[in-house]
């Protein structure tokens, strides 16, 4: 596999991986989306552990208004996160 096969691949394990804790294993709840944005996303998120900007985050990523994300929710997070650190990188050089 290519290196972006691979990160796709990852990206669908990890959603999977906390989906799969709760309920409908093809969604995450807020506290299955808590779970991930801590540990998977905590460094670049300081504020990974405040309910407030969970909630925020959490009303944001559900566009269709399911209370649930689903994958295509959680990728555009994922897209977003990554311009902001490549725009980030891009002004250090």
């Amino acid at each position: 596999m290519s290196d972006i096969q691979r990160a796709m691949a990852l990206l669908i394990t990890t959603f999977t991986k906390y989906a799969s804790k709760e309920g409908d294993k093809h969604t995450l709840n807020k506290e299955e989306l808590k779970e991930l944005l801590q540990n998977e996303f905590g460094d670049l998120l300081c504020k990974a552990n405040d309910q407030e900007a969970i909630d925020r985050i959490f009303k944001d990523l559900d566009t269709n208004k399911s209370n649930s994300v689903d994958f295509s929710e959680f990728v555009n997070l994922v897209s977003c996160l990554t311009q902001m650190c490549h725009e980030h990188f891009l002004g250090k050089e």
